[in-house]
């Protein structure tokens, strides 16, 4: 016979600890990005990553995150390397970069 496990139930806590078992912080959306910002910022590079982290630096800070020197002006700074590169695709470059960024933020904020 079925038995349906109902919420707050052992069964129920079980298998939700067996669901979220996985989730770690490295899994995070944009952690890539990140923590490659993150080095780069501290080998002192200006990267893409290292100005998305420079944006989202406020935030992180917020979430716990330590971070070196930032970079003055990323938000210009990171259009103007993304239209060097191809100038036709720099803007959908971008938006796509701060929506990976925000999707961390987001996902670290829920971790906590």
């Amino acid at each position: 016979m079925f038995t349906r496990a109902l919420p707050g139930t052992v069964a129920n806590a079980r298998r939700s600890a067996t669901y979220n078992g996985g989730v770690h912080n490295e899994l995070l959306p944009g952690q890539d990005l990140v923590e490659a910002g993150l080095a780069d910022l501290q080998s002192g590079r200006e990267s893409v990553p290292a100005l998305l982290v420079s944006i989202g630096a406020p935030r992180l800070r917020r979430l716990g995150v330590r971070l070196p020197a930032t970079i003055p002006s990323p938000e210009q700074r990171l259009y103007e390397l993304l239209a060097l590169r191809d100038p036709d695709s720099a803007h959908g470059r971008y938006n796509a970069l701060i929506r990976r960024l925000v999707s961390y933020e987001r996902a670290a904020e829920c971790a906590r």
